[in-house]
């Protein structure tokens, strides 16, 4: 029996493998595609993620996709809405048509004799191992492990008389209406959760061990709203999207020349939302630089609302134990509680997991580089969408579909099968692939390739730059190798 062929495959039904396709169906409709997902739904992040108050920390000018405009008025919007604007996308490009539900991507093995990949593929329904070969594999499956978030071990948790939960699998029938809630953590998941919770919790105290930089920014954005009842839709859109586009990128290159007065303006800005006597210095004043880690949003001040409010309050401090009533201390304080929320961040994960071999030989991709943030040094034919750390994850995800489709569509031209970004710069400098001092990206660093310093092994967090080298560079740039088929199988 023959293994079935798509000249792509698409790993993931989430923000950007929807986006990758409907590019593909755009720039290079002759290409056969189908699209593996491991869960049984289109939407990623969007669908698995239920936790109260679910939203964007990024607003959806940019987070949306550059060919289909965000017509809602809320900038910063709930999972809900953005998980409709995703399978709304699949369906009107028809991508829904081609996804494959409940395939478990395992392993990848490439021959330069094909010029293919043949992709094994678990089906979570009935166990079966499926093979299915492609001529370019596109990985979308996103930078974190579905299965589990990332939980410390603390101690005592099998005392405590309460509920714990991560919000990675929040539970649907979780009450805690009139409850005594600990939300553990002050990243982007917490600063979300707590506002939301504190609306029907008897309290809610956001545990941190140190805090993090938290900006306030209104849901809506006025000059948009107003553009798009004025404009059409794609040109109010567009507008927008350069707007927002422009404003981080001068707000982050300001964060990175004059640290100390950027992050002096956070603090104050923070100070104008709480009480003049709340210790600002002890709760929302991080040790670290602005941007060293992801700033955290808070939509219409909902935090700091709560917390003015007596809802909600925030405690900066390290976990002693679990107790049967709640939380000890190193301080000594005590924290009662009927429900712990850890929101204690992800298990960042490359390319889902999958197994790579290259003719033959097993490939440690943390071992190699990466070629402008998308590629890997000597793997062929295979790109991967990974978005910013310092933007809209599908600013990046928009370039990276683009590139490939032009990668594709020059393949074609020029006769070519095979195109591998190769590393011919010996003793060139390595760093992580992400500088980033957050936990997450920490404990997974090691895992994931190397950037190196200077183009096109350089991870460029800049939307220009990216737009330049992606969008208008050259393909044939000396780093990227094309061949023959026949001609790589006997090189």
């Amino acid at each position: 029996m023959s293994t079935e062929y798509f000249d792509v495959l698409i790993v993931g039904a989430g923000l950007s493998g929807v986006g990758a396709a409907h590019h593909l169906t755009r720039r290079a409709p002759g290409k056969t595609y189908a699209i593996l997902e491991a869960r049984d739904a289109i939407g990623g992040t969007w669908d698995l993620f239920r936790y109260p108050g679910i939203r964007s920390d990024s607003d959806m000018y940019t987070l949306g996709y550059a060919f289909k405009p965000w017509r809602q008025a809320k900038a910063i919007a709930d999972g809900p809405s953005i998980l409709n604007y995703v399978r709304e996308t699949a369906t009107e490009a028809g991508v829904d048509e081609h996804i494959r539900f409940r395939h478990k991507v395992r392993r990848a093995e490439w021959s330069s004799q094909t010029a293919s990949w043949t992709v094994e593929a678990e089906r979570l329904d009935t166990g079966e191992i499926v093979k299915i070969a492609c001529g370019f594999l596109y990985m979308c499956a996103g930078y974190y492990a579905y299965d589990a978030g990332y939980t410390p071990d603390f101690e005592g948790t099998d005392s405590f008389k309460g509920r714990i939960v991560h919000p990675q699998h929040w539970p649907e029938t979780l009450d805690y209406a009139g409850k005594k809630v600990v939300v553990i953590g002050s990243g982007a998941t917490a600063v979300t959760i707590v506002p939301e919770m504190a609306k029907t919790a008897a309290h809610v105290t956001m545990l941190q061990r140190s805090p993090t930089y938290v900006v306030s920014r209104p849901a809506e954005d006025g000059l948009a709203n107003w553009m798009r009842a004025k404009l059409p839709a794609m040109t109010a859109y567009g507008i927008t999207r350069w707007k927002n586009v422009l404003i981080t990128m001068l707000f982050f290159n300001l964060a990175r020349k004059k640290p100390a007065k950027t992050k002096e303006r956070l603090i104050n800005l923070v100070r104008d939302q709480l009480p003049k006597d709340y210790d600002v210095e002890t709760h929302f004043t991080p040790r670290y630089n602005p941007w060293d880690q992801r700033l955290c949003l808070v939509p219409d001040a909902d935090l700091f609302d709560s917390i003015r409010n007596g809802s909600a309050s925030v405690v900066t401090d390290h976990i002693e134990r679990f107790t049967e009533s709640g939380l000890l201390l190193k301080s000594g304080k005590t924290l009662e509680a009927d429900i712990v929320v850890t929101a204690t961040g992800l298990r960042m994960q490359l390319m889902s997991g999958m197994e790579v071999v290259v003719d033959g030989a097993a490939v440690d991709l943390a071992k190699g580089f990466s070629y402008k943030g998308m590629m890997f040094s000597d793997v062929p034919n295979l790109a991967s969408a990974f978005g910013y750390t310092n933007a809209s994850w599908t600013l990046k995800a928009d370039l990276t579909s683009e590139y490939v489709c032009r990668l594709l569509n020059h393949m074609d031209r020029t006769g070519m099968d095979i195109c591998v970004p190769h590393l011919d710069q010996p003793g060139m400098a390595a760093a992580p692939w992400l500088d980033f001092s957050s936990g997450y990206v920490q404990r997974a660093m090691d895992k994931f390739p190397k950037q190196g310093t200077k183009a096109p092994w350089k991870v460029h967090q800049n939307y220009a730059l990216d737009l330049a080298a992606l969008r208008l560079g050259k393909l044939d740039d000396g780093v990227m190798r094309f061949w023959r088929k026949s001609a790589k199988a006997a090189a």
